[in-house]
């Protein structure tokens, strides 16, 4: 197969697709749509938002040093662009948006309650780049909708819906299932147990 070569980008695709919340006060709260952020350490659990130090938020974040990731569902797509284009200078997104705020557990930050899992975060670091500055932060909490466990506690995160982003374009992960960590090397007796799971 003959493969054709482009400039250096970023191209790194699909990417998650969420609303960040920020802010300490009602006046303040503002939400911004990112796709450069990530799992970056499991002990403890660290993400990130990369973010350009013209936007709005980014100000915000130096000063609280807070945030909230909202993993964003394919029926709040319309929402996601508009937090992601407009700038919470002019307005009040959440109210424009048709969003609620409700207060996390640790942070001051809000999560939205439309969204059916947040993560509240805290900023331990500023990395500057060129084009963005990281803020690295440890996730303190996870909520998630009562309606995403099953009737073991597991959280189902295929039945979120949720979005992701691919060089422009926005789509929703609607797809079955291909496997699971470490299935390719599962012996053929884990695999019979798990079949059998499946099908009850």
């Amino acid at each position: 197969m003959n493969k054709v070569n482009f400039k250096p980008g970023t191209l790194l695709s699909p990417l998650p697709l969420v609303m960040a919340s920020l802010g300490e006060s009602p006046e303040e709260y503002n939400i911004i749509t990112i796709a450069w952020t990530g799992i970056i350490n499991s002990e403890p659990p660290m993400t990130y938002l990369s973010i350009r130090p013209s936007r709005h938020s980014h100000k915000i974040l130096l000063k609280t040093g807070e945030f909230v990731i909202n993993l964003t569902p394919a029926s709040l797509a319309k929402e996601a662009d508009y937090c992601g284009v407009r700038s919470g200078r002019d307005e009040n997104k959440f109210e424009t948006q048709g969003l609620t705020p409700i207060p996390g557990l640790i942070v001051k930050a809000p999560l939205i309650e439309e969204c059916p899992i947040n993560l509240e975060c805290r900023v331990i670091q500023v990395l500057n780049y060129p084009s963005h500055d990281m803020f690295v932060a440890e996730i303190l909490k996870v909520h998630a909708d009562e309606t995403l466990l099953d009737p073991q506690g597991r959280l189902m995160f295929e039945k979120a819906g949720l979005l992701c982003y691919s060089h422009g374009e926005y789509y929703g992960l609607t797809a079955q299932a291909l496997g699971f960590f470490g299935f390719s090397v599962m012996k053929p007796k884990t695999q019979k147990r798990k079949a059998g799971k499946k099908t009850r």
